[in-house]
């Protein structure tokens, strides 16, 4: 009977253990597809670090603006524009280059705009306000605060009332941009390599001075006097001849009105005499 026992008190133990063995790998098991289901949530939830990953295959700038959603306006106009298809040439281009920087305009970014502002704009102008977003050189998040403006943009000239696109930090690390008509914010960073492309999303659209600036109204001409008034005030002057006329018209009649009275005088005298 005690070896019975002693059996049976063995066998419980190792079925005890087992089963605490069989738990412990339930629990492993339990907590990695609890993990595994916040790292996806927060994955779909967060777009920095959905949007920081690059679709598989070459760098394609359409593909990441696609991903990351809240930017159709924008890419319709790096289609019509053919933007789009320079800036991946450009990123994939063996030589590699200085890389590329976009501003990413959102929808909510365009919706704000004036209604009918990209109606009335030219396929020339669409062409130049695209270019105004990018920059051909890779600059990262802290490459802003010692950058020098105003920046180059692939519009092409930077001079005061072309395209002159400054940007400044603040605190916190905050990228101010300023375009003369616009001031706008980087609001997130939807994708970077640190070496050839970097996305950021602004919150307003960078609208270059040399489509939208106000024109400068133009001083109004001084008043010129009509000609016909000035012949007439011409026609009025007296000229030297009539000058002379007058004043020997003034003699005549004062030569006669002096006779008279002469005569008149010597008249009254030869009486008083007689």
């Amino acid at each position: 009977p005690l070896l019975h026992f002693f059996y049976f008190e063995t066998t419980i133990r190792i079925l005890k253990k087992k089963k605490e063995k069989r738990s412990t790998k339930m629990m492993n098991q339990l907590l990695l597809l609890c993990l595994s289901l916040v790292l996806f949530f927060q994955f779909q939830c967060n777009p920095t670090l959905g949007q920081s990953i690059a679709p598989s295959g070459p760098t394609n700038i359409t593909k990441i603006l696609e991903k990351a959603g809240q930017f159709t306006v924008f890419l319709r106009l790096l289609g019509s524009t053919q933007m789009g298809d320079r800036i991946n040439i450009q990123l994939n281009n063996s030589n590699g280059g200085q890389g590329v920087t976009v501003f990413a305009p959102t929808d909510n970014a365009f919706s704000s705009l004036k209604a009918g502002t990209l109606n009335s704009l030219t396929d020339q102008q669409k062409s130049e306000l695209v270019q105004f977003h990018v920059i051909p050189t890779f600059l990262s998040t802290s490459q802003f605060q010692t950058v020098s403006n105003p920046l180059t943009t692939q519009a092409g000239n930077s001079n005061p009332g072309q395209f002159p696109l400054n940007v400044t930090t603040s605190a916190g690390n905050q990228v101010n941009i300023s375009t003369g008509v616009v001031n706008a914010s980087v609001a997130n960073t939807i994708f970077t390599d640190n070496q050839q492309l970097a996305v950021y999303q602004v919150d307003k659209v960078l609208l270059p001075m040399n489509i939208f600036a106000s024109p400068v109204s133009a001083p109004a001409p001084a008043p010129s006097t009509p000609e016909k008034k000035k012949k007439s005030q011409a026609a009025a002057a007296p000229t030297s001849d009539d000058d002379d006329a007058s004043a020997a018209a003034a003699l005549t009649i004062n030569g006669v009105v002096v006779a008279v009275i002469a005569s008149s005088f010597l008249s009254c005298r030869t009486t008083s005499i007689r």
